[in-house]
């Protein structure tokens, strides 16, 4: 790459910043542009781009140095000129365009025809040809330009971004800041990535910024999916707790990168290799989001890890998923925290909450993905189930049922619900270590099952709080069902009086619904799913740590290793989020989860025990 230099200009200051005569190709020519702006705004580079017959604008700034390919000579020349460069030192640059510009066009070859000698009609007639030629050499040219530039996009998501790429089926994965087009991602995203792509635009142009990444899968077509309405919910949230840090009187403003691991975080690596990459161009300092609690987020985590960026976990539960690594017992993630409750916070206030008396409790469990991965969440609950005394005490041994979903749940669900019936003993409890997403058909396959009748309790972890309470098997009266899970309250529980954070989720709440850019959110994204909420605390978490950092850098923009010291110094209560006050422990753990932790259930009233 190119190496700074210093060289006076003509008012004989010394200019540091990239040689111009070091760069080899046009991705580096790009780079050393990018650095040649130093901390200028791209709204005051903008403004003294102008040579009198107009200026660049920021958002074409923006979006020709994320272009793969070298930039106009006209561009280039106004560049220089707004980055303050005299017309002498802007020469060496022309002339590395030039030599640029000519490999470039050596590489397409030229076409090269002689014309026929002979008399005057012979030549009129090659001159003819030769034009004729020349007209069609230069329209199939544009035909293949055209062929290739459609090519391209569609296999971009329908952009000019190569950060981008669509993926089988058409689902769109990647990194964007919000300017490659609302609707990437989706339509029904397009409200919060048009906000993104102003708030970004905004903060770009003021120049004192650094740059957050929101990490997470956006589609659904599987168990391990997240549904429309959560990943809406969810990148709303991050939004919202972006928009309300800029409007602070603090510094530095955030940008927010949206990167898309896709349908069950299958490219995960892709998006995080692009992260990665980004790190010190971007001024990359912190990732949220980060996913669901299975393989593909331990190893995103621990690439993320080496790369020395803070991560924030929103949806991460599985017990030792943090900065020690026990979650799978190789090495540790350091950088890593979470504002989730664990399975074993959620598992014990269920423990505490069952009625005493004598069950019988079955176990169904998983603890691999779609994609044939670990699913940590699912063996999380399973040894959780079988560790936390007050749930182990009531397990049949001869009741404990695996299934792996590649088999098809469909057709496994009913064959274990009728086991039930077949024990010898009243099963009126079922431990349910798997997904959300194959809890509806097993819940109908117990009202199925020969003994439906007899009441049943299913207990099961927070990924239930995406079960529609209006799912029928929950309301069948000749087949009781009860099901109980814990998670954070519900928007009612925390604008309740007697909520002592009413007051943080009250304000959360109203910029939550506030007009952004010209868009809005729906109210109900907040009654309809947690994430919202946990996503905000998320990215404020790392906001706070950010913040912290900059206090003691007043002149310089913090880097992601004084953000991660922050991070894990964020205690007694440091953190102002959505669902309360809480802080980060020595191993990433939301500290004060007792305050929040609710068991819910749906369907009907627990029934009584001997």
């Amino acid at each position: 790459m190119t190496q700074p230099e210093d060289r006076r200009n003509p008012a004989g200051e010394t200019r540091t910043g990239p040689d111009p005569l070091a760069v080899r190709h046009q991705k580096e020519f790009r780079e050393a542009l990018s650095q040649l702006r130093g901390r200028k705004s791209l709204k005051d580079l903008a403004k003294d781009s102008d040579d009198g017959s107009g200026g660049l604008s920021s958002s074409n700034i923006s979006t020709v140095l994320r272009m793969d390919s070298l930039p106009s000579r006209e561009f280039v020349s106004k560049y220089l000129r707004g980055c303050g460069l005299s017309v002498e030192e802007r020469e060496p640059w022309l002339r590395r365009w030039d030599a640029l510009n000519s490999v470039s066009s050596a590489g397409r070859g030229r076409l090269w025809a002689r014309l026929p000698g002979g008399g005057r009609r012979r030549l009129r007639a090659g001159l003819v040809a030769g034009a004729v030629l020349a007209l069609a050499v230069g329209v199939g040219a544009w035909q293949v330009h055209q062929r290739n530039e459609e090519r391209f996009k569609e296999e971009h998501c329908g952009t000019g971004s190569p950060s981008l790429v669509t993926q089988a089926g058409g689902e769109c994965t990647g990194v964007t800041d919000g300017s490659d087009g609302a609707a990437v991602f989706g339509s029904d995203l397009e409200p919060v990535m048009t906000a993104i792509g102003a708030e970004n635009q905004n903060v770009v142009e003021g120049g004192d910024y650094v740059t957050f990444a929101f990490l997470t899968p956006l589609t659904s077509g599987d168990a391990n999916s997240l549904t429309v309405g959560q990943y809406v919910a969810e990148l709303e949230g991050a939004y919202t707790a972006v928009a309300e840090e800029n409007k602070k009187d603090s510094r530095p403003k955030i940008r927010l990168l949206v990167a898309s691991m896709g349908s069950a975080q299958r490219h995960w690596e892709r998006a995080v290799e692009q992260l990665v990459d980004r790190k010190d161009g971007d001024r990359l300092v912190a990732v949220a989001g980060m996913g669901l609690s299975q393989q593909e987020t331990v190893d995103a985590a621990r690439k993320l890890s080496k790369a020395d960026l803070p991560m924030i976990g929103n949806l991460i539960t599985a017990d030792g998923f943090d900065a020690t690594g026990a979650v799978d017992g190789k090495r540790r993630i350091d950088g890593l925290a979470r504002v989730a409750l664990s399975n074993s916070d959620q598992l014990t206030a269920i423990s505490e909450e069952l009625p005493p008396g004598r069950r019988t409790a079955a176990l169904v469990s998983t603890s691999v993905t779609p994609n044939g991965t670990r699913d940590l969440y699912t063996e999380s609950l399973n040894k959780g189930f079988r560790t936390i005394e007050r749930l182990e005490e009531h397990l049949d041994d001869h009741s404990d049922f695996a299934f792996d979903p590649r088999g098809g749940p469909d057709a496994i669900l009913p064959t274990i619900s009728q086991n039930f019936c077949n024990t010898g003993k009243t099963i009126d409890t079922v431990y349910y270590a798997a997904r959300v997403r194959y809890l509806p058909d097993f819940l109908d396959a117990l009202t199925r099952r020969s003994c439906h009748a007899q009441p049943i309790t299913v207990i099961t972890g927070s990924d239930a709080a995406a079960l529609d309470p209006r799912t029928e098997a929950l309301h069948d009266p000749g087949a009781p069902i009860t099901v109980l899970y814990a998670s954070f309250p519900t928007s009612k529980q925390f604008r309740s009086p007697g909520n002592p954070a009413r007051g943080l989720y009250e304000a959360f709440a109203k910029a939550f619904t506030s007009p952004h850019h010209g868009r809005q959110f729906p109210a109900e994204h907040l009654t309809s799913s947690y994430w919202g909420i946990v996503a905000y605390d998320a990215v404020t978490t790392a906001a706070t740590a950010l913040h912290n950092a900059a206090a003691h850098s007043p002149s310089s923009l913090p880097n992601r290793y004084a953000v991660r010291n922050e991070l894990y110094a964020l205690r007694n209560n440091a953190v102002a989020g959505a669902s309360g006050h809480f802080g980060i422990d020595k191993n990433g753990n939301r500290t004060n989860t007792d305050t929040v932790t609710t068991v819910h259930r749906l369907g009907r009233p627990l029934p009584r025990t001997d």
